[in-house]
Parts: structure tokens; sequence; C-alpha cells
């Protein structure tokens, strides 16, 4: 049996401004496990990112109970989400957060300076088949390399758990296409429980289990017993 890495039950998140109540989750039963890939789709404000970052550690439920392992999240400190955010999770966004007057290799040594477990930052840019890239600033990369460069800062500290949201939403579909086969890569290699956020139906095909949100739920879970690799991907 797999392990579980999180476990949500009944999570809900209102959000409230003045007498007006947004119900971004509405009641989510989820798992995610260790070493699985996991898309999570959904349109826009279905829910997806809230839970995203919910189970990040970004943000906190209204309601329900949140569990990293052994670890109740639910009420968890500010320091202390803090710290679990350190030690146990990478985050990879849309938009690739880069500091442009720094190369890549400095990019990817910023995480590694925090980090108990870090890996070298050379290694870290070799599994994203940036080797020789890593001299080069923001400027100098393309879109697509950019990225692969936020994946690997993400990687460096040897994360249990990667969640990527929206990771190739800036990115034309080939180009989409080779940061997803970054990440299967990663997942595979590194046994790191990947989750994916997107609205792209497509990128569904290369998960193990795909989560589809719907106004605050999640309407459907499917496994996929075939998976497609990222390469084959078509979008």
């Amino acid at each position: 049996m797999a392990t579980p890495v999180f476990e949500a039950r009944n999570v809900t998140k209102v959000y409230r401004t003045g007498d007006v109540e947004v119900h971004a989750l509405r009641g989510i039963d989820a798992t995610l496990y260790e070493g699985e890939l996991t898309v999570m789709l959904g349109p826009s404000g279905s829910g997806k990112s809230t839970f995203l970052n919910i189970i990040g550690g970004l943000d906190t439920a209204t309601s329900g109970q949140v569990r990293f392992r052994d670890w109740d999240l639910t009420d968890a400190s500010s320091r202390e989400l803090t710290r679990f955010r350190r030690d146990h999770v990478g985050f990879v966004f849309q938009f690739y957060n880069l500091i442009p007057s720094l190369t890549a290799r400095e990019n990817v040594s910023l995480v590694t300076e925090i980090s108990p477990r870090p890996m070298k930052p050379a290694d870290a840019l070799d599994m994203v088949d940036l080797g020789d890239r890593m001299d080069h600033f923001p400027a100098q990369l393309s879109g697509g390399e950019q990225q692969r460069v936020a994946i690997a800062r993400a990687i460096a500290k040897q994360p249990e758990v990667l969640l990527c949201d929206e990771p190739t939403g800036a990115l034309d579909s080939e180009t989409g296409v080779t940061v997803l086969k970054a990440l299967e890569h990663i997942n595979a290699e590194l046994d790191t429980s990947t989750a994916i956020i997107t609205h792209n139906v497509g990128i569904q095909q290369m998960a193990h289990r795909v989560f589809s949100f719907l106004d605050g739920r999640i309407a459907e879970t499917h496994v996929n017993d075939r998976r497609v690799a990222a390469e084959s991907l078509h979008w």
C-alpha cells in the first residue's frame, strides 16, 4: 500500500470581504500519496489553487483537517508553517520569480543556503537539462529555460513534495512539454510526490491520478492505468 503524504478531510475555505462570503472550498476530501504524480484539473475559480496553497502551508483552512504525514497542519502556527514549507515543500508557479541580477546557478543557490539537506545547485540544474546554461542570467534564457531554473530551485532542497501551480500556463505547447518532461523526470528519479495544477485537460494523461475540481469540490477522481509520457502529450 502506498503511504499517504497529505490527508485532507472535509476542508473548507471561506473568504470574507465585508458582508460578502466567497466559498472557495466546500468540503474537500483527498489523499496524496508518496511518489505519486497527481494532476488537479479544473477551470479558474474551481478551488484547485486554494487547495494547493492550503496543503502547501501558504494558507489555512476555515474548517476541516489537513495532515502532512503525522503532522497536523490544521492549527499550526505561522512559524511552524514556515518551517514546514522550508523543510518539506518545493513550489513552482506559473511565473518564474527569478532574480534578474543573479545567474541560474545563483538563483538556485538561494534555496540551498537555507535548506537542511540541499543538493548542489549544479546537480539540480543538470536534472532539468540546464547544466550548460547555469551561468546565464534570466534575460539570456527562454521562457521554458527560466521555468526549468525555477524547478531546479524548488528541487534543490530535496523536498518530499513538489507543488506546481500552472507551471506551463505562460508557455507554448512545445516548451510546455519540455517543462513537463522535467517534472516527470524528477518525480521518477527522486520519488518526489508531485501535484500539478492545470486547466489544460491534455496534461492529465501523464498523471497517476487526476482530481477534477468544480465549484470548490472534487467532482471526480480518476486513476490512469496507462499513463502517457510527457513527450507524447498534445494539447
